[in-house]
């Protein structure tokens, strides 16, 4: 099986993945200190806790990151695990095209988006990855990445306005019961979360009404997205994993990574 595993500056993404199929996933936060060892170890435990004291189920490794100070962590905690690894960047050779001014410059996420949204689905495709940042990615359905936009996430927003208004509480995104909140807390909770999802809305008919494709798909991945896209009148799909998925078809598309 592959270890497939989305490095995000919040959150990072691991699936085992048997072929196309999710056999198993957990969420960690990004700590940026984190030795290779330390990941070796915690990586080491998560699946053992998993699949028991059988045999070692991992045969390689398959990794996208926004984070520069965690690759060389990451690569040598594969190391310790005895497992090839592959990068996937704007760099490797997929068959998706990056057309925007400086494809160096797109976020590996995005990359792997495109790839998966081209291989899954085949068609036109505006993607909304809800993490620190929000993005939204414009993708043909021959897999041309047209660029897209670029949003704080909503967790940046919370603490940024929780930092600047001494009187405001930090709180927890969640759905509120009602528009109308009857106490400070859940005017904010209410306000943050219609806020999120109108946003979404707003930007995602700006995007398909200037881009104007045949046939649109939106999909909506990250964290957030199982809380905050049911509520969204313009996403089609959720899918928490894509990023994922996306490394996935790399790894069948480029081959097994040298050992």
């Amino acid at each position: 099986m592959i270890l497939a595993v989305d490095v995000g500056n919040t959150e990072t993404m691991l699936g085992l993945f048997e072929g196309r199929e999710e056999r198993a996933n957990w969420r960690l936060a990004t700590e940026h200190r984190r030795t290779g060892d330390e990941i070796a170890l915690l990586v080491r435990g998560l699946i053992s806790a998993e699949f028991g004291a059988g045999p070692w189920p991992v045969s390689r490794g398959a990794i996208a990151s926004v984070v520069p100070p965690l690759d060389r962590p990451w690569t040598q905690a594969f190391e310790r695990l005895g497992l090839p690894l592959r990068w996937v960047d704007a760099d490797s050779p997929l068959p998706i095209r990056l057309d925007v001014e400086s494809p160096s410059t797109v976020g590996a996420d995005r990359v792997v988006n495109t790839l998966a949204t081209s291989v899954l689905h085949g068609r036109n495709t505006v993607v909304v990855d809800l993490g620190t940042a929000t993005t939204f990615d414009c993708i043909t359905a021959d897999g041309v990445f047209l660029g897209g936009a670029i949003a704080p996430g909503p967790r940046a927003g919370i603490d940024r306005l929780s930092e600047r208004s001494s009187k405001l509480p930090s709180i927890e995104i969640r759905s509120p019961q009602r528009v109308i909140g009857r106490s400070t807390e859940a005017a904010l909770e209410s306000g943050v979360f219609w806020a999120i999802v109108d946003g979404i809305d707003g930007t995602v008919r700006r995007i398909l009404a200037e881009w104007q494709p045949d046939d649109p798909l939106v999909i909506a991945t990250g964290g957030l997205a199982e809380l905050i896209a049911p509520q969204c009148d313009t996403v089609d799909d959720i899918d928490p994993f894509l990023t994922l998925r996306g490394l996935v078809c790399a790894d069948e598309i480029l081959g097994k990574p040298a050992p």
